[in-house]
């Protein structure tokens, strides 16, 4: 797989099959080639080769380091906003209108992450899965519901993530954790592998401890944060496109 990087004011990266430029410039990454082109395509041209490329998603914008490892290559839905800073490599399915923000690493290398609709996977968060092996013969992918708000600086290890949830900023999940839908993890909380979390309550401390139910407040929280996330994204996808001119042939 090859992704463009655009010289645009947001920087954005997107998915194709072909240079289009005498004056890329090529550096190899892993698996990948960064196409640095300082002059960008139209976005009909964009769709038309990601079309044409059988490991890319079909998309209007597929803005980001998206790259391909073993013969696996990332699927974004529709809407999605993947910052240029973050890396989404391998076995990775996101949902519409969830979104990537700068210096994310989502590495689904060994096994599988799903990310559901409407979540946002805030700056400097590490998303990664435990491979299949003789300690764990099934491993442990990364599930990631819908609905659900990432916080700054998390770690989210192998373990599974329901609907509407808020992850607060730097908390960790372990590996085999189930944390149920409606659920708040206090900023800086540890949960250790294999706990399960119930649906209702906040949880805080390290390792975490179950403080008190959610009030109806806090519930209607999850979406109203989804939305606003949304919303955000939506705006740096409509910047990105204002910023690429026809192509001139």
């Amino acid at each position: 797989m090859i992704v463009w990087a655009y010289d645009t004011p947001l920087g954005c990266l997107f998915g194709g099959s072909g240079p289009g430029n005498k004056e890329a410039t090529y550096a190899k990454v892993g698996l990948t080639y960064n196409l640095l082109l300082r002059t960008p395509l139209n976005n009909q041209t964009l769709r038309s080769q990601i079309m044409t490329d059988n490991t890319a998603t079909p998309n209007a914008f597929t803005p980001g380091s998206v790259m391909s490892f073993q013969n696996m290559s990332p699927q974004l839905g529709e809407r999605v906003y993947v910052d240029p800073t973050a890396r989404i490599i391998g076995d990775i399915h996101i949902g519409a209108d969830s979104s990537i923000w700068p210096f994310v690493a989502a590495r689904g290398d060994m096994h599988r992450i799903q990310i559901g609709e409407r979540t946002s996977i805030q700056d400097n968060t590490v998303l990664h899965i435990t491979h299949k092996g003789p300690f764990n013969p099934e491993g442990w992918p990364l599930t990631i519901g819908d609905d659900v708000t990432v916080g700054h600086s998390a770690t989210l290890h192998g373990c599974t993530i329901g609907n509407r949830v808020l992850v607060g900023i730097g908390s960790i999940v372990l590996d085999g954790a189930v944390v149920e839908d409606d659920v708040v993890i206090g900023a800086g909380t540890l949960v250790p592998p294999g706990k399960r979390l119930e649906s209702g309550y906040l949880y805080v401390g390290s390792p975490c401890k179950q403080a008190r139910p959610l009030s109806e407040k806090e519930m209607n929280y999850f979406t109203y944060s989804a939305t606003n996330y949304v919303k955000l994204k939506d705006q740096y996808l409509a910047e990105a496109e204002q910023t690429i001119p026809s192509h001139q042939t």
